[in-house]
């Protein structure tokens, strides 16, 4: 996961998103359909652990829909046992697997699964005289000594270098917490505090859309964050559309994986768009008033973020161009919430971004065009009964 967005700023202040009243949007004239109830926005700071950020935001959210009240977990917990199980894996594959402070959704839900959640309060990991987050010395260190233990000068391994490594952590993270209390009442473990909410992970599960693998079948997505090797779903990319609408319509967020690399991508407008460049890459409908433009107009129109503008028609097929000529990557995960229309009527979704809320005009939040999801999305994250009916009998979820 390439490290967008590592700023400093630490505000956890919650914005509500009125966007019509922004002048940045004034030709835009967005309207918001559905918003869906969250967590105030937080700040990934000098790390890559924006897979963190986006799932705990997910997690957050899951727990405000099934009626648990809202919680401030701690995305340092799962960053900690993300280095570990990224720490064994590595050391499986002899140093030929991938490793650094990246990852995906799943790898939260993994660690959940395994030790549970605690709260913010709990586990603030802010051990090394820092105030806010910055992982890059500690990830050399661990790697440092994951390096070392795999060119093993003493010919064989010793049984306590996991030990060793995760006495990094410890000093640079802290030692996992015990006995916190959440609302008042007091838990044993992380364990026990997941089991209370009553979150399951297994009623979660991963799409992708490719067509270098069968469809309604799970595959190896092969990016290199996925470095436990997880299995995704694979659906045509009108389906996983149709799965985020019909999961935002039904009151569920969506935890977004994709490409931030674009110049359409703009954190500071808050827009995510793909506008087109050429006549032949757009819709139809768009095409007359495209043509009637100068290269010059269209040019300036194309990157301003202050009015709508065509754009790219996106099929399965320049998607897949895109994903195999590295166009689109895994560079960023966020939070889908919510969805809108400009004044065009084009669709938006909403989204969650973990570059506190002070890093945009929006409270740290985003309009993703809905031809920006067509070619960006690498991946979500959904609850299984978000799916539509027709499309859970095809890849035969219950």
């Amino acid at each position: 996961m390439r490290k967008f967005g590592l700023l400093l700023a630490a505000s956890l202040i919650f914005m509500s998103v009125s966007a019509q009243d922004d002048t940045n949007y004034k030709e835009f004239e967005f309207t918001n359909k559905v918003n869906i109830k969250t967590t105030p926005v937080k700040d990934q700071q000098r790390t890559g652990t924006c897979w963190s950020f986006a799932t705990t935001s997910f997690i957050e959210t899951e727990l405000l829909r099934m009626g648990y009240g809202e919680v401030d977990l701690s995305e340092m917990y799962f960053a900690r046992h993300g280095y570990e199980n990224k720490a064994m894996q590595y050391f499986r594959y002899q140093g030929n697997n991938n490793f650094g402070q990246g990852g995906q959704a799943h790898d939260v839900l993994n660690v959940v699964k395994q030790w549970g959640f605690v709260p913010e309060n709990a586990y603030m990991a802010l051990n090394y005289g820092e105030t806010i987050h910055v992982h890059g010395e500690m990830e050399a260190s661990l790697l440092g000594v994951l390096d070392a233990v795999i060119k093993n000068k003493n010919r064989k391994v010793t049984p306590v270098w996991f030990d060793a490594y995760k006495s990094i952590l410890d000093t640079y993270l802290g030692s996992e917490p015990t006995n916190f209390a959440v609302n008042n009442k007091t838990f044993a473990s992380a364990k026990d505090f997941q089991n209370h909410t009553k979150f399951n992970t297994d009623d979660y599960i991963e799409i992708t859309s490719y067509n270098h693998h069968p469809y309604y079948s799970q595959f190896v997505l092969e990016i290199p964050d996925n470095w436990s090797h997880d299995l995704y779903y694979n659906l045509p990319i009108e389906d996983l559309i149709a799965v985020m609408d019909n999961a935002v319509a039904n009151g569920y967020s969506v935890c977004w994986d994709g490409d931030v690399s674009e110049k359409g991508f703009s954190h500071k407008n808050g827009l995510m768009i793909l506008p087109a460049s050429q006549v032949e890459e757009i819709a139809d409908s768009e095409k007359l008033k495209w043509e009637k433009l100068s290269d010059e107009d269209r040019a300036k129109q194309m990157y301003s973020f202050t009015a709508p503008v065509p754009e790219i028609n996106v099929t399965q097929e320049n998607r897949q161009e895109n994903f195999d000529n590295y166009k689109s990557t895994d560079d960023h995960l966020m939070h889908l919430v919510g969805t809108a229309n400009d004044k065009n009527g084009t669709k938006y979704y909403l989204i969650k971004n973990s570059w506190n809320t002070d890093s945009n005009n929006m409270g740290g939040y985003l309009y993703m065009s809905e031809s920006y999801a067509k070619m960006k999305t690498v991946a979500i994250m959904i609850h299984k009964k978000a799916l539509p009916k027709a499309i859970a009998k095809k890849l035969g979820i219950k």
